[in-house]
């Protein structure tokens, strides 16, 4: 699924579920901040440049041999 046409909290969420990451794991990869998506859960808002940083970490990523292979 394309995730840059959903709003961000989906987008995230079909991410980490497809990659099976935990929120904990996404915020500190994308933004270095283990709270984000909880918060962002609970309607934290974001800047565009915020958003646009987790969308650019999204589409680049690259699981690591350890995680493509799980």
């Amino acid at each position: 699924m394309q995730t840059e046409t959903l709003p961000l909290v989906d987008a995230i969420s079909t991410f980490i579920e497809d990659h099976e990451m935990s929120p904990f794991t996404f915020g500190r990869k994308a933004l270095r901040d283990p709270h984000f998506v909880n918060q962002l859960q609970k309607g934290r808002r974001v800047w565009p440049e915020t958003e646009a940083k987790v969308r650019d970490f999204m589409a680049s990523y690259q699981p690591t041999d350890v995680q493509a292979a799980a």
